[in-house]
This record gives structure tokens, sequence and C-alpha cells, in this order.
């Protein structure tokens, strides 16, 4: 936090005007902390002239004459320089420390009214009521080398008051101007200021000459300056044929402009005939007489041509001149622009070098004049291979510091506001590598005429003595001439109380018959000085100057001082009283100058009251009154404090303010002691400022200005935001080499946040133009690094600065710089080979860029062969970064390699890098098992297939649970190459799954194998079962094998109730043969049981149908024991009486019935 106090002053006594009518008030802040505003009559303690102040009466009191005013006013300014060198000085951008910074705050108009009040108070001419007789005095008039534009009317100024009011009349080349005569020409009303009118036809020119204006009235006459009209003039460039100039490389060249003598004199400037700017350099530089000089010339100056532009000031118009055009001649035609910034460029370029010799001035010595108070500018222009270095001397000194600066890239040294002790020897020295050469230049101050003590206005009291005082220097000396009324004096009348002694007229017992105006006319070759100052014999009782009855308000514990301007001749004298009080203020708290103000040292509460002014001369007296309020001052209490904030984040400052009531206080804000927008991301309140959203612009001073109509308080307080760096600048290459180059640039701003890191990029125009690159990197410590450079480049360079907060902005790219070419050192990086189809291979590399061409036609040598076979290596040319080699089997190795090779030659020999053709579909599978080791999980494995046909990059598993004819809903596994495992976790024990397993390489799935798992033990027939008696179909089936089963039923029913029996043959020794007829009641004989025939029916040949099988089957007879057979196999019992015990002995058998048997038995 920084605090500053400051009040206002204002009034005829440091006093403002307050609201009251003919009230003014008068205050001045007082603090122990520095003040801004200060009360400039409260300042200057020693006193200063009153506008009535006169001549005191010569009864042996010291007189003070009217100079006085001049010398306090010298005074006033040392005490103020002193004050200014008192303040503390704004700290820099890395100086934060709590020292005090001033700010410029514009006063409140009461303190400019202050201030007017005391500089009208210490003016340095008396200043007469107007109301009063007094002699003319000139007040306006036109400056002595008076330039006019053609194209308006001419206006010669000269304005006077005087009373009565003066006339006019004017001389031309010191003839009277008679003014009636010529119709173009008038005065103006009540003003002696000359119009020439040219709007009815005229030529101006015909006015040119030398005018004085002469101001009159019956008191005496005012002379002007002599004013030197001239008509500015535009004149054309001469017509000309300019050659084109012929000049050697390397050699010095002048192309002169000779512009036309305008008035005034042009501005000149070189530019092309297409109106571009001509570069200017310590090579190619414009000389202070307009001409164009050329150190030394080189190739690239031929690419535009030369023409000098004429800028004349009153007509705003440029005329240009005919182009030059170069032709250079040179040992080297190739402008290689790479060699601009070739350490030995000259030498490259076949140049000779040589020392340096003057261009202008010409020789080893010169001399040159300069008139006191204008501008020095010495210049020296050299020529040389290479380019010479130009610095400045003084001969028996140093050169001023304070005034002194260099142009023109050091060839021209400028010294402001000459003064003798600037003149001496200057000497400039040229020098390059080859030698030096100096060219001394000898200086002279002349000076016109100026002022030591310039005569004033002189008033008088009849009978009074007085003087005026006309004193000058110069160089030579110049001549003093007096007059009076604008005649020579020594053609005046004779005056018996005036003598002359030199520079002073003495004036004794001067009466009213003295009244005259004298002029004072100063001379020497070089210019003059005029000046008027009357001589006024007044008896004028005391006057006052100021409003009556003023109300004066201050600030409590500032000083104070109370001005009561009057006017009398002789010069009265000024007392002061209090509130009616009988004694006069001096003395202790009160002081009264000479001029009748009163100080109030220090203002306290009693101080207030009624003050009261007497003048009073021989001739009566006169009083004024002012009424002093007294006020608390405005303070500050609570102030904004430094702070620190990142870019984008939300500030409040604090300005918290005590003040007297009964004045109305005003809070405002400055930024770097400007006044400050409040845009909409700032909110101004009573007692505080906030910014929203803090951004890099808002960084600086912020000032809380609480003020008053009487006084302010300021309060600074400094935001520092951290924001990213500036761009770096001036980059510059020095040291190249063939594979390096030294890079310097100028940091920029750091913003606040120091520069961590410097990013240098480089572009290069031939492989990817327009696009950068990062180069290097380097600590924010350094500004200078060489950087490595790869062949045949043409290398441009920028910087970018970091900090915490961000990086900046790229720097402006450098020249370029081109390196030569070479062989390739590496060769392109990433070789592949892939196949993009099952017959081909793809061969693949990162191209290589600009920084590893290393030349011109960068390709690439491509070479292929299958792995192990030992074939002969195939091989192509490719300019791009991929080959395509066709007809190859799936998924075969090669062996590659990838060689750069530019135009210089090939790189190193490439390394081996193994590819593989286009990949297939694999293979299914093998061995695909499916176990289920208990109804909670089922594992499943399998091995690789047996033809991958390329890179397994998985597998692919679908399996869904079905139960019956439902299905599940299917689920996808993708397995690693390497996995050939798999166990997964049943939904349920009931349901049954069915799995698809296939290989993946790059081009797809491939053949899949599908297996399904078990049906889970016992349950599963059950649940089988289940499942299909609900099945509608399967219930049609059950019901129609169900009515099949009741007819059958119901046939051998009715067979059985028929009682039918089956007779069996006799017993035979023979057996029976196949041909035995069969007969007629139905008895059958059986064969052996081999040659049983086979159940059912058959055709005969006849077309009867015969019974094949007996409705009986010896299976009723299987294994009883009582049926036998003979020998021959023969059955032996009878049937019926088998069936009879089956009657009785009911299904007893131990054969497994048949469903036939089951019927029969039924019937």
């Amino acid at each position: 936090m920084r605090r500053l106090a400051a009040s206002g002053a204002a009034g005829a006594a440091g006093a403002a005007a307050a609201p009251a009518a003919d009230s003014t008030d008068c205050a001045q802040g007082r603090s122990p902390r520095p003040r801004r505003l200060i009360d400039l009559c409260a300042l200057w303690d020693t006193g200063v002239s009153s506008p009535a102040a006169g001549w005191k009466r010569a009864s042996g009191i010291a007189r003070r004459r009217l100079n006085e005013a001049e010398t306090l006013s010298s005074v006033q300014e040392a005490q103020l320089e002193r004050l200014e060198a008192a303040r503390p000085g704004r700290l820099g951008s890395g100086e934060r420390g709590p020292v005090l910074r001033m700010a410029r705050q514009p006063p409140p108009p009461s303190v400019h009214a202050a201030i007017l009040l005391c500089l009208l108070s210490l003016s340095g001419a008396i200043e007469i009521p107007m109301d009063l007789s007094q002699p003319p005095t000139i007040t306006k008039q036109s400056v002595k080398d008076h330039i006019v534009d053609p194209r308006d009317n001419i206006l010669i100024e000269c304005e006077a008051k005087g009373n009565p009011a003066p006339s006019f009349h004017w001389t031309r080349n010191s003839r009277f101007f008679n003014i009636a005569k010529d119709p173009r020409v008038s005065m103006r009303r009540k003003s002696g200021t000359l119009v020439i009118d040219f709007r009815s036809g005229g030529r101006p020119e015909e006015y040119e000459g030398e005018y004085q204006c002469f101001a009159r009235n019956k008191f005496g006459t005012a002379l002007s300056n002599r004013i030197r009209l001239q008509v500015s003039k535009s004149p054309l460039w001469p017509k000309e044929n300019l050659d084109p100039v012929v000049v050697q490389e390397g050699a010095p060249l002048t192309l002169q402009c000779n512009p036309p003598p305008g008035l005034p004199s042009p501005v000149i400037f070189w530019m092309s005939s297409s109106m571009e700017p001509i570069t200017q350099d310590k090579r190619v530089s414009q000389g202070h007489n307009g001409d164009l000089y050329f150190s030394n010339v080189m190739l690239q100056d031929m690419q535009t041509d030369y023409s000098c532009n004429a800028r004349f000031h009153f007509t705003h118009t440029i005329q240009q001149k005919n182009a030059f055009t170069l032709k250079v001649l040179t040992n080297n035609p190739y402008n290689d622009s790479s060699l601009r910034n070739h350490p030995d460029m000259y030498s490259a370029r076949g140049v000779a070098e040589r020392t340096p010799s003057f261009m202008y001035p010409q020789g080893t010595a010169s001399s040159q004049m300069v008139l006191r108070g204008m501008d020095l500018l010495l210049e020296c222009i050299a020529s040389g291979v290479p380019t010479p270095d130009i610095a400045w001397y003084k001969k028996g000194g140093d050169l001023p510091s304070d005034k002194a600066k260099f142009e023109n890239f050091n060839k021209a040294l400028r010294i402001t506001n000459v003064s003798e002790e600037d003149s001496g020897e200057y000497f400039c020295l040229a020098s390059n590598k080859m030698g030096s050469i100096r060219h001394t230049i000898s200086v002279r101050v002349k000076a016109a005429p100026y002022w030591l003590d310039e005569p004033k206005n002189l008033i008088l009291a009849p009978g009074e003595d007085g003087r005026l005082v006309c004193r000058a220097n110069g160089n030579p000396k110049p001549t003093v001439q007096w007059m009076v009324n604008g005649e020579p004096l020594q053609s005046a009348p004779p005056n018996p109380n005036r003598e002359v002694a030199g520079d002073t007229i003495i004036f004794r017992d001067t009466q009213i018959s003295s009244r005259a105006v004298y002029q004072c006319n100063t001379s020497n070759e070089h210019g003059y000085l005029l000046a008027n100052a009357f001589v006024s014999v007044l008896d004028v009782p005391p006057r006052m100057l100021s409003p009556r009855n003023q109300l004066i308000r201050v600030i409590l514990y500032n000083r104070t001082r109370l001005d009561c301007p009057f006017f009398g001749s002789p010069i009265p004298t000024l007392r002061w009283f209090k509130n009616g009080q009988g004694s006069n203020l001096d003395g202790g708290n009160y002081h009264v100058y000479e001029n009748g103000s009163l100080e109030i040292k220090m203002i306290r509460k009693e101080d207030q009251g009624i003050y009261t002014c007497v003048a009073t001369n021989i001739l009566g007296k006169a009083e004024n009154q002012v009424r002093l309020e007294v006020k608390d001052p405005t303070r500050i209490y609570r102030m904004p404090e430094d702070q620190v904030a990142k870019r984008g984040t939300t500030v409040q400052l604090e300005c918290r303010v005590k003040h007297d009531p009964s004045l109305k206080l005003t809070v405002s804000w400055l930024k770097d002691d400007e006044p400050l927008y409040i845009g909409n991301r700032m909110k101004k309140e009573d007692d505080s400022l906030t910014i929203f959203g803090v951004a890099e612009r808002d960084q600086g001073s912020y000032t809380c200005v609480a003020s008053t109509e009487l006084d302010q308080d300021l309060a600074k307080a400094y935001l520092t935001v951290l924001g990213r760096p500036d761009r770096p600048r001036d980059l510059e290459l020095t040291d190249l080499a063939e594979r390096s180059v030294r890079l310097t640039w100028i940091p920029g701003d750091d913003n606040n946040s120091p520069i961590t890191d410097y990013v240098v990029q480089f572009e290069e125009d031939q492989f990817q133009p327009g696009v950068w690159h990062d180069h290097s990197k380097f600590p924010g410590s350094v500004n200078s690094a060489i950087l490595q450079l790869s062949p045949y480049v043409n290398y441009q360079f920028r910087v970018i600065a970091i900090n915490e907060v961000g990086s900046s902005h790229p720097s402006l790219p450098s020249e370029r710089y081109r390196t030569s070419g070479a062989p390739p050192e590496s060769n392109p990086a990433d070789v592949k080979g892939e196949g993009t189809r099952k017959n081909n291979m793809e061969i693949t590399w990162t191209p290589m860029n600009a920084t590893s061409a290393f030349g011109p036609n960068l390709r690439y040598i491509v070479k292929w062969r299958r792995r192990e076979t030992r074939e002969t290596w195939n091989n192509a040319t490719v300019w791009g970064s991929r080959y395509v080699v066709g007809q190859t089997p799936v998924y075969v190795p090669y062996e590659i390699r990838v060689q750069a090779e530019n135009d210089f030659g090939k790189g190193p020999e490439p390394d081996t890098v193994i590819g593989y053709s286009g990949e297939d579909l694999p293979s299914a599978p093998r061995r695909f098992r499916v176990r289920q080791p208990n109804l909670e999980t089922i594992n499943l494995e399998w091995d690789h297939p047996e033809h991958p046909n390329g890179i397994l990059i998985g597998y692919t598993l679908k399996y869904v649970a079905f139960n019956g004819t439902k299905l599940g809903k299917q689920i996808v596994e993708n397995f690693s190459p390497n996995q050939t495992k798999f166990t997964m976790q049943r939904a349920d024990p009931v349901s049954r799954y069915r799995f698809t397993l296939s290989a993946r390489t790059q081009v797809g799935s491939g053949e899949a194998v599908t297996e399904e798992s078990p049906a889970p033990p016992n349950e599963a027939y059950t649940n089988n079962q289940a499942d299909i008696a609900t099945q509608g179909w399967f219930i049609g089936l059950m019901c129609a094998i169900a009515l099949l089963v009741l007819i059958l039923l119901i046939v051998c029913f009715i067979k059985r109730s028929r009682g039918g029996k089956y007779p069996v043959r006799e017993k035979k020794d023979v057996p029976l043969g196949p041909e035995d007829p069969k007969e007629e009641d139905g008895s059958f004989d059986y064969s052996d049981e081999d040659n049983k025939p086979l159940q059912g029916s058959q055709t005969s040949l006849d077309g009867t149908i015969k019974q094949q099988e007996s409705d009986d089957s010896l299976v009723d007879y299987g294994e009883g024991g009582e049926g036998q057979f003979n020998e021959d196999g023969s059955f032996i019992g009878q049937y019926t009486v088998k069936k009879d015990k089956e009657e009785t002995e009911g299904n007893e058998s131990s054969e497994a019935t048949s469903p036939v048997n089951a019927i029969y038995s039924l019937a």
C-alpha cells in the first residue's frame, strides 16, 4: 500500500470560490507524508509583488523595482524544482517495495483558480486597472517569420489595449502602408489585425515584405515586432531523364536528391517507384541533406529502384522524383540470400575488403556554426568493406549525456538546446576490421540576442524617481537602441527629467508630462529583440481589486495565505486586522508580506473569523473583509493494498474515507495516474473498486482520490497481474558455420512471472514450408545459443518464451540461412513389411524430414527377399514412403532393407527388417473338447489351428444354452491367441450347451468347430420324458396306439370264443416231408424251429392266402417239462393236453409273456 495525501489550494490568497455569492475558499492539505497538490500561493515564503505594487516614495526607503517580480519567480521555480527532486520516483516492475509513488492527479477547478490568482500576483509587469488612463500595450502579434499558405487569405495579427483605446497603422518595408488604397486589404474592427483577401483575385507573392504594427493613443505609441511575411512555395521537380547507375559490387554510391527549394524546406524521404519504403540500415541510409548513401553496394540492391520524395508542409503534397535504377557489376551473379548473414559475406561474394573513407563530410576536418538554443546536428557517413561503425567523441571532455542522442544508425549526433559550453571540437571515428579514420568538426556557438533584464512597465506617482533597464546578451554582443513612441530617442523632444545611460533610462522627479511608451531594440547579425515598456505617472487613491466580503474556507492545520489585491499611486501600505481588533496582525502564527498578503502558518479552529485588510496612501484608504471558515481534512483511513493476481481472477481494492460532513465528497479512481474508465468488468462502490476477470492490461497503479471542493487525499496500490511473457524480439544470426549458428535475441517482458525456458523453433521451405518444428530448448536465463544444423536446410528461426503462466507468442522470424548438402547419414525409421492382401506385402517407413535429407532429390532404395532362401535381393527406387510387393505366398517371412539416397550419395547400409506377406483366414482349431466334471461347470479345451495363415490375434467362442426346443441368448467370448482353455459356469443343471469356436487373424475369423455339452445323468431322461409327455404330437400318438391295442384285443377275444382246436399228426416212423398235403380240416404239420417260416401271410401261386404261422406258438411250450420230442425232433404230445393244463395252471410259465400270448390267454 502507498498513501499520498494532497489538498487543493484556491482563491486569491490560496482560496476557492464557495457556493455563496462573491465568496472564495482556500485550502491546502497538510500531512506527514508528501503531497501532490501544493498551494502555489503558500509555497513561496519570500513574498511576491502585488499587482498594485509600485515604488515607495524616495524618503529614504529602499525602492524595489518591479523587476523584483521576475527574480521572485526564479526563486519560486527553484523551490518547485527542489520539491520535485524530493519526490520519490516510481519503481520499476521489479521493485515492488513500500516506496511512495506520486500520482499526477489533475487538481479540481478550485485549485486551478488558486494557481491562476497566485500567478497573477506574481506577474512581472504592472497591470493598471483598465478604467484608468494608460498608454497602449501590445497583447498579440504574429511571429517574426510569418509564412502563409498561398491558397488562403493572409492574416497578420496585431492586438493592443490601452485607455483610451488605441488606433492602429502599419508600415511595410519601413514605409507607411496605406490600407485605404488597396481594396484587398482591411483591418479588423477594434483591432490592428490585417486581412488580405484574394477571393476576387490577386497574387499573394505581391504582398511579401516586412510589416510592423503601431498602436497609438494620446499617452504614447507601442510597436510590434518587424514581421517578415513570406508565401509558402512548393516548386516542381525539374524535368530530367536519369540513366541507369552502373556500379561495381562493394563500391560506395551516393544518389543525390537535390529537391527544389521550397518554403519552408520540404521533408525528404526515399521510396521505390511503387511507393514501397527503402529499407535503411548502417550500410544504406539517408543523409540530413536528403541524399541516399550506400557505404558499399551489394547485388541485392538491384532488386528495386530508388526515388526521392519531397513532402511540402503547407500544400500537404508529395512530389516524386524520377527513379534511379541500379546496375551492379559482380563477380558472383548468384544472389543467395543465405550469404547476407554469412560471417565473411563479402569475401564469399568475391568483394575486396577496404578501409573506411568519408562520403560526408569530405576530408578529415570541417567546421559548423549553431545558434544558442537551437539543435546541433553533426553527421558522418563513411564507406568501406565491411560497412564501418561510427562512434562520436568530444575533444577534451564528454558528450553532454542529458542533451546528446544518436540518430541514423549512429551516423548523426544531435545536441538539443545548445549553449555556449557546447562549443569545441567533436570528432567521429569510422572503423571496420581493415582500419579506422576520423573526421574532426569544429563547433562554434553563436547567439542571437536574449534577455538578461527586459524592461517592464513603470508606474510612478508625481515627483517619484524610476528607471527602465534593457539588458541583453548575444554573440556577437548586441547593440541597444532606445526609442520613444516609435521614434529614435535622439530625435525625440528633450526631457530634462530623463537621462540615458547605455542600457538604462533614469527618470527623476517625474511629472504627468513624462508619460510615454519606450521601445528597447537590441540586435546583432543573428537577430533582434524588441520590447515595449510604458511610463505612467498617476495620482490614484487606494482601491481594492478583489471582490468584497469573500468567504474563505480552509482545511485544518494547513498553511494559508490571504491575499488582498489592491492598487494605488503612490504605493499604499497594507495592514490586517481580525474580528475588528485594533492590533495589526503580524508575528507569531501570522506573517504579512510586502505585497500585503497575510500568511497563517498553521490554521487552527480559533483562527476562524473575519479578517480586514486596509490599504492606505497619502490620497486615502480602502479596505476589504474576508471571512475565514476552518474545515476538517479529508482522509482515507482504509487504503487499498498492493495485490498480485493471476489472470482471470477477481480483485477488490478498498478505499474508505472520512471527511468534513459540510463538504461534498467525491471518490474517483486513477489507473497509472490517468482517469480510470469503469467498464463492464469493473464495479465502483463508495468504499471499494472490484475488477472481475483480471487481464494483463489491468496491471498498474490504482489511486483512490477522495476529494472535496477544498482538498483531497490520495492512496495508491499496485496491482500486479501474472501473465504470459511478451514475445522475444530482434533475432540475430552470428557465428555462421557449416553445421552451426549462434542465435541471439532480446527477451520480452516477463509480465511479473520469471521466464523459465526458451523454445527455439525452425522452419524450412522445401519439405514443409510454413510448418514450424521445435529445434531445442534453453533455460530462461540465456538469450544466446549455439544451434546445431543439418546439411542442405534453408533455416529460419523463431523463439518462444515460457513462464509459469504460459507461453508467449512466437517472435518474428529471423533471416534465413542455408547449409550445404551431404549424403544422408541415416536411413528411414519404422521400416515394416505387412500384407494388405493375402498375396502381397506392403513395405512402409517413416519418411525422412528436412533435417535428415541432407540434399536434394531424396529417394529410397527398397530391397526384399524371402527369408532363409538365399534368393537374390529384389530392389526398387521409391520417392514416397511405401512400396507393394505382389504375388506373394500367404504369410511368408521376408527380409527387407530401405536405404536413403540423395544427389550427394547414399546413406549408410540399412538394417535388415523381417516382414510378412499377407494373411488369410485360419483353419479350425484342433481337438475341441467339451467336458462336464459336475453339474456346475463345463471345461473347454482346444489346440491351435493346423494352418494359422497369419498371426493369430485370438479366438472367438460363441455358445448358447438349449433345453429341448428352447434356446437361450447367445454369448460371445474373445480369448487371447495364447489361451486354449476355458471354464464356464452353468446357469442351471438341466440345460445343455452348444459351443462354436473359431480362430482369428487380422483378415477375420476362420473355420469354426461346433460341439455340445453331454446330457446330465438320470435327470436328463426323466426331464426329457416329462418334456415329451406334454407335447401334442406325443399325446395323439399314444391315443392312436391305445385304440389299436383295443381293436386287437377285441379281435382276439372274438376268435377265442369260436372254440377251435389244433389236431396233431400221429406218430410215424418216417418224418414228415414238406410235400405232405395239408389237412382239409385245418390241422397243420409243424416244422423244426429253425425252418419256421416268417410271420405274416404270403400269396400262393394260385392266388389264395396261406396261413404261414399257427395262431399258436411254440413259445407256449418253450420250457415246459412235459413236452417231449422223439429222436428226429418231432413233437410228442397233444396240444390240447397242454392247453388244458395251461388253463388249470394259469399263466405261470417262466417265459416272458408276449403280447400275443396275453391276447390269446384272454380269449
